[in-house]
């Protein structure tokens, strides 16, 4: 760590995502404890891109990179965010780890579990790195608040979970803007893989990870894309509780709707605002004096309170630097990035084998299911890389 009072940063990967940090930290000034140093990308159209952009009275001097090793030996940072296709997300982040460098790692935490393993074992390694995911959604009040009525205990058990989020709608141009989308071998999946992350890692955030799964997947039902673009999931947990989770990419104009069935409440993440039915007893207090034959539990509506704050992005990278800089708490620990991988890789493996698949599941065996597909990926001949702002997309309000 140098004796500045912010952390140097570099970025690896300046896609859609890397090039968002860049120009926010650069020219809105996102985050005043850091300061961007370094930019690496293999893509030279990128670094033109990057030189051309990131112009700002009084910036410090960026340094531009091909190789992401080069640019970790610099000496030029202290810190790095990897945003590259997933299957590097692992190499990259335990090569800046091994070089005392704090790392940022964009979702997913990798492919497939066996190799996010590796990742965090080198983590412990190296106890003065901080290791953060970007999972921005954390930040999101709803979901926070949400969480924290379910963990109180106050309204019993969870029942039964749902999570409809199907307004990922992504055209075929989409697809078509680079060659390693939507490939076995470029992407390790599809909607699971590139949309959802966020909400696997929600989902077992505030649930826990199930004991069983069955997925059901199409391959390419609504596009020209070998890896799943809908998916419907049926989950249950040890104490007999379920869940359904439902995802696609081919509602032109999908749902995102968060229901979470309780002894005592409902709760129901919709329309950016988080709803609560609160019941006047406990569904199984109630059931036992009850007399109506078709009777209902009472209930009312409970505006609930929280602090109002979103920060997505902008919010882990502050809250990663004051760890840096002050030992304050991550959003989410880089280690945590395994959870909801797990939950993807065991949907499927489930689809892959098409039968149940109980948690834990056998790793090994998903990696040599997942590298037979590799093996037979295609790349998408003649795409040409396409870059869009990611702002005001889903997950970075």
């Amino acid at each position: 760590m140098s004796n500045s009072q912010q952390v140097r940063l570099g970025i690896i990967g300046i896609g859609n995502q890397g090039s968002s940090y860049a120009r926010r930290l650069v020219l809105e000034s996102w985050c005043p404890d850091i300061s961007l140093r370094a930019i690496c990308d293999v893509n030279p159209d990128r670094i033109g891109w990057a030189k051309e952009t990131l112009k700002a009275e009084n910036a410090p001097e960026i340094t531009y990179f091909d190789d992401a090793i080069q640019l970790m030996d610099s000496g030029l940072v202290d810190a790095v965010i990897v945003s590259v296709p997933h299957y590097s997300h692992p190499t990259l982040a335990i090569e800046a780890m091994k070089r005392g460098l704090h790392v940022m790692c964009e979702k997913p935490a990798g492919v497939y579990t066996n190799q996010v393993k590796a990742m965090n074992e080198e983590a412990k390694k190296h106890p003065d790195v901080v290791f953060g995911m970007m999972f921005n959604q954390r930040t999101n009040c709803l979901y926070r608040k949400m969480r924290e009525l379910i963990q109180s205990g106050k309204y019993g058990k969870v029942r039964r979970a749902n999570w409809v989020i199907t307004d990922w709608y992504r055209s075929q141009y989409y697809y078509d803007s680079g060659d390693w989308r939507a490939t076995w071998s470029g992407e390790g999946g599809g909607v699971l893989l590139n949309q959802c992350p966020h909400q696997l890692d929600l989902w077992q955030w505030i649930l826990g990870l199930p004991c069983k799964v069955q997925s059901f997947m199409h391959y390419g039902l609504f596009h020209d894309i070998e890896v799943e673009d809908d998916v419907t999931t049926y989950m249950e947990y040890p104490d007999g509780h379920t869940g359904v989770f439902v995802t696609s990419t081919g509602d032109p104009h999908g749902t995102n709707r968060f229901e979470v069935q309780m002894d005592g409440a409902q709760l129901v993440v919709e329309h950016n605002k988080l709803y609560l039915c609160e019941f006047d007893q406990l569904e199984q207090e109630w059931t036992k004096t009850n007399t109506a034959p078709f009777g209902k539990v009472p209930s009312h509506e409970v505006e609930v309170e929280t602090d109002g704050l979103n920060p997505q992005h902008q919010g882990v990278l502050n809250a990663w630097a004051g760890a840096i800089l002050r030992g304050e708490p991550l959003v989410a620990r880089g280690e945590e990035g395994i959870n909801g991988l797990t939950l993807s890789n065991a949907m499927h493996l489930s689809m892959f084998l098409e039968k149940p698949v109980t948690l834990p599941f056998d790793e090994d065996l998903y990696e040599q299911e997942l590298m037979k597909r590799v093996a037979t990926s295609r790349r998408k001949t003649g795409a040409k890389a396409v870059f869009a702002d990611t702002a005001g997309t889903y997950g970075t309000k």
